[in-house]
């Protein structure tokens, strides 16, 4: 019997290429592993009216984690013109599968590390290393919006009064999204960044919201986060805002280490620093929370290239090395990540977002050969 079972969910698009390549890679590492595939993505919301069916819902409660590709999203106009004519009646709402997961598992931790490796042409400087920690559950991403805004809702809001600056706007002409934030939200995120980097050596822990304006969600963060830091002594806690953390990650990527931020702000500075670091080719994420965790590329489904095997398949790969990690297998996660690292500082093998012409399992049987 496998000592793992291991839930593999390629998605649509390019997703479906770049986790045929891991698992090329993951085949050849012997994980003692059974991998069982799953449905999820826009043929299911086409199909089915859900992009995340029940029975992917419970293969992923009969396993021990799961490899995620990538799926696509459209706006509500598009996906509710193509869903099928049969179900376009049934009052059905497309809802970002991910983000249905993160909170089906209460998967609260997103965790990006954005590593420069060496000899990576589109690095935008050397010896950058962070690892950001994104709350994944709440913030603004809570899914709590409206559109038109219900009289009750509106009812409610004008007891505030900034609210009464809309008080004459006809329902129909507002759109409201919340940002919701919890104390038990924060402090969970806040303590997981400390911890990781307590145990990972790593030199300080910054934490990044807009306190100044966003003074009651923005607040609770960062008291939350002082109360925390005063029991990790030994760690040096940062403040930054998200606008000038964005112009600093720019200018000084190497004074910082480990980034914790809510849910948008998070997503803002991840792919940023991503950015910094080779691209959405080299961003690699983990959805990791007290039981469960689903570890992912961060780069959509790319319609225009499937089919194709041509986008970079490292982040995939990079995500393995991220669940290799969680589960305890830390030998064959370096092993992994060493193979990536020699490939990308040979430069012998390239896609094309590296100026190269390799193709997704090119690269994958680079990776392959290198173990």
């Amino acid at each position: 019997m496998a000592k793992y079972k291991i839930a593999v969910l390629p998605g649509d698009g390019v997703g479906i290429e770049v986790v045929e390549a891991a698992m090329a890679v993951l085949k050849k590492l012997s994980v003692d592993a059974v991998y069982t595939y799953g449905d999820i993505g826009w043929q299911y919301w086409c199909k089915e009216g859900n992009a995340l069916p029940d029975r992917t819902i419970k293969l992923l409660k009969e396993t021990d984690c799961c490899l995620f590709g990538a799926i696509t999203s459209k706006p509500r106009a598009d996906a509710d013109r193509e869903l099928a004519p049969a179900l376009q009646s049934k009052g059905l709402s497309y809802f970002s599968p991910i983000v249905r997961l993160r909170q089906e598992f209460d998967l609260y931790t997103n965790l990006r590390p954005c590593k420069a490796y060496p000899g990576n042409p589109l690095n935008y400087r050397d010896n950058i290393d962070l690892v950001i920690f994104r709350e994944n559950t709440e913030g603004m991403y809570a899914g709590v919006e409206f559109f038109p805004l219900p009289q009750s809702v509106k009812d409610a809001l004008m007891i505030h009064p900034k609210m009464k600056a809309f008080k004459d706007v006809p329902l129909n002409e507002i759109a409201l999204s919340t940002r919701i934030m919890t104390r038990k939200g924060c402090e969970r995120i806040v303590r997981a960044a400390f911890e990781y980097a307590r145990k990972a050596g790593r030199r300080s822990v910054t934490i990044v919201e807009k306190p100044n304006v966003l003074r009651e969600t923005g607040g609770l963060m960062l008291s939350v986060s002082r109360e925390i830091a005063k029991q990790f002594p030994d760690i040096p806690m940062k403040e930054a805002n998200i606008d000038a953390m964005c112009m600093w990650l720019v200018k000084n990527p190497q004074d910082y280490d480990v980034l914790v931020a809510e849910n948008l702000f998070g997503d803002i500075i991840s792919d940023l620093a991503a950015q910094l670091v080779g691209g959405l080719g080299f961003a690699s994420a983990g959805n990791i929370g007290d039981k469960y965790a689903v570890f992912e590329p961060t780069h959509g489904s790319a319609p225009k290239y499937a089919g194709l095997y041509k986008v970079n398949p490292l982040a995939t790969f990079l995500a393995a090395v991220l669940m290799l990690e969680w589960l305890g297998e830390k030998d064959k996660a370096r092993a992994l990540e060493g193979a990536v690292a020699e490939v990308i500082k040979e430069g012998k093998v390239r896609t094309y977002d590296m100026g190269g012409a390799a193709t997704t399992l090119d690269m994958g049987a680079a990776v392959a050969a290198k173990l």
